[in-house]
């Protein structure tokens, strides 16, 4: 799979949206200090943000702009790499069609490393617009840019997915129906914190998913 196939399963931008939040309350219940998935409510003025970084090169980011989404990831290993020869150069046609709403974003710094917009992948979705769309980039067969796999937990957003993932990453058993509830956006209850993290302490717990626009149970008044 590459960009071209990516722009199909992608989700609604809301459903996307809490697709992230989703992750990044998930992430943070898993591996408080160093969560792979993070989520920015606000991170500019009307402006969400969502991260993945797996610590080991490859990462994605998801701009939610009143304008529209644009997305990115960067795979450092894939042959569309940027680092494939120097100068530093995207591969042909990344960005072409990006509309001027959005086209800031690969010039803001903090997606940038050395200057560079270090990226492999780009799509983004204009207000309104009623599909994703990306570049007119072309792959031969034996070449690829990332898409294959790093955004497979934004594209299926299935609790068995999020869990294989976990399990894996984690190297520790993971709840599933603690994780579904987590992405339905049912709001977080202490059964569910306990569930994915017996040791967490729930009401600073409670600030934390607040504090990514995520719902809580309220206890029973008096």
């Amino acid at each position: 799979m590459t960009v071209h196939t990516l722009v199909t399963p992608l989700p609604d931008p809301e459903l996307l949206r809490a697709r992230c939040r989703a992750l990044a309350l998930l992430d943070a219940l898993l591996d408080p200090d160093l969560p792979t998935h993070t989520f920015f409510p606000e991170w500019r003025p009307g402006v969400d943000l969502a991260l993945m970084d797996n610590g080991i090169g490859d990462q994605y980011a998801v701009v939610f702009d009143p304008a529209g989404v644009f997305l990115h990831g960067f795979d450092h290993e894939c042959p569309a790499t940027p680092w494939r020869e120097w100068p530093r150069v995207h591969w042909p046609a990344l960005l072409d069609g990006l509309p001027p709403s959005l086209a800031h974003y690969p010039e803001d710094p903090e997606f940038q490393f050395e200057e560079f917009f270090d990226a492999t992948v780009c799509v983004w979705r204009e207000k309104n617009a009623p599909t994703w769309s990306c570049g007119p980039v072309t792959f031969t067969a034996d070449e690829s840019d990332g898409a294959d796999w790093l955004f497979d937990l934004l594209t299926d957003g299935t609790p068995d997915t999020y869990v294989a993932y976990a399990e894996d990453y984690f190297a520790r058993p993971v709840a599933r129906t603690a994780v579904a509830a987590v992405q339905s956006g049912t709001p977080l209850t202490r059964e569910t914190v306990t569930a994915l993290s017996p040791t967490a302490d729930f009401a600073a717990v409670a600030v934390r998913a607040r504090g990514l626009g995520y719902a809580v149970e309220e206890p029973p008044a008096g």
